[in-house]
């Protein structure tokens, strides 16, 4: 479980990243941090790529339809333009669908001052790393793998199984109807 840092944090920001496979609760995760920063009364923006309206336009909502406001946007620098001087905490959901330059973004604001809380998968369908993620998880200080239950064996899954066989896509915005949560095994005995 991610335990909130303790230091002094009142000038300095900084950057965690939650990541795992599907279905592993990442947003849901990602939405208990911003839950826990509005009963401190912190002023928070969250944002969700505009190709992710999965299950609503502007809400960032978990599989479990617990759900946050948000703002779509279509390119990280769009982040930097819609946070203020009483920005405190930011949020960025499905964090693999953002361009290369959202590790620069989030470092800019983690520079501000602000607290920085990133969801995403870690790895894409063939189990390859995913967009910007890696690149996130080096300079991020807090990293938190979750993991999912894999649907055929029911052991521990950090992979997400592609059901859908378009394969020429990397990207496919899906859901339950695309995708499972399987382990190493599962995986790659498909």
């Amino acid at each position: 479980m991610f335990i909130e840092p303790t230091h002094n944090t009142e000038k300095t920001g900084w950057i965690e990243v939650v990541c795992g496979s599907m279905f592993s609760g990442k947003t849901e995760e990602l939405i208990r941090r911003l839950k826990r920063a509005k009963i401190a009364n912190k002023n928070i923006k969250a944002f969700k790529p505009k190709i992710d309206n999965r299950y609503h336009e502007t809400e960032i909502m978990s599989h479990d339809e617990n759900s946050v406001h948000s703002i779509p946007v279509s390119h990280s620098s769009e982040i930097l333009k819609a946070i203020d001087s009483t920005t405190e905490v930011v949020a960025i959901d499905e964090a693999q669908f953002f361009d290369t330059q959202l590790p620069d973004v989030c470092n800019e604001i983690a520079l501000k001052g602000i607290r920085v809380i990133i969801a995403g998968l870690d790895m894409d369908y063939l189990g390859n790393p995913f967009g910007p993620m890696p690149q996130l998880l080096a300079i991020a200080e807090y990293v938190t793998k979750l993991h999912a239950i894999c649907m055929v064996c029911g052991g521990t899954a950090q992979l997400s199984f592609r059901i859908e066989k378009n394969t020429a896509e990397q990207v496919l915005v899906g859901a339950k109807d695309m995708y499972e949560a399987r382990c190493r095994k599962c995986f790659h005995s498909n």
